[in-house]
């Protein structure tokens, strides 16, 4: 079943055109919209402007990457009521899989990556969730496709490609 799921998740990726590139970093990108539909469904797209959601956004970031406080983070991202850009979802994926919850952390990466299917970061998260769960030969996907969005030598290949180096079982932790 799970390969099944992130089976599709890649066909996703494959089928998906378009969207912005986004490095995911403390300053989320705009949301990528191919269609008049998605961008008044995204018309919040001048938020990434907006000083409340910036705020809500870095405090969030600053909560999960200084704190490790990833509960707290993850109702701090949904608050922000745009769980549906890419660097949003992403957090709260990367969240549920520090707290051990795969099979919610994949629904996000999933959401994440329909948002932006070029979304770096998650890629990067997705394959590192991969790896943890021993689907090192499916990591392999998420690692061609930073690949082809960055080259080898951006800080998520090398990070997804040191991961896939090391002996499986030796306790990996991202």
């Amino acid at each position: 079943m799970h390969e099944q799921v992130c089976d599709q998740a890649f066909d996703a990726g494959n089928v998906l055109d378009g969207g912005a590139y986004a490095a995911g970093s403390d300053n989320p990108a705009p949301p990528a919209s191919d269609t008049k539909k998605e961008k008044k469904k995204h018309d919040k797209s001048s938020s990434i402007d907006d000083p409340k959601f910036l705020e809500g956004y870095h405090k969030a970031y600053a909560t999960i990457y200084d704190r490790n406080d990833y509960g707290s983070a993850i109702e701090q991202l949904k608050a922000l009521g745009q769980d549906d850009r890419a660097d949003v979802a992403n957090l709260i994926g990367y969240s549920y899989r520090k707290l051990g919850d795969y099979k919610v952390s994949q629904i996000w990466y999933e959401r994440a990556l329909k948002a932006d299917p070029d979304h770096v970061k998650t890629w990067q998260y997705y394959g590192l969730w991969l790896v943890e769960q021993g689907n090192r030969d499916q990591a392999q996907y998420p690692l061609n496709k930073i690949a082809a969005l960055t080259g080898t030598n951006s800080d998520e290949y090398r990070s997804l490609a040191a991961a896939l180096e090391k002996p499986p079982g030796t306790g990996l932790v991202y």
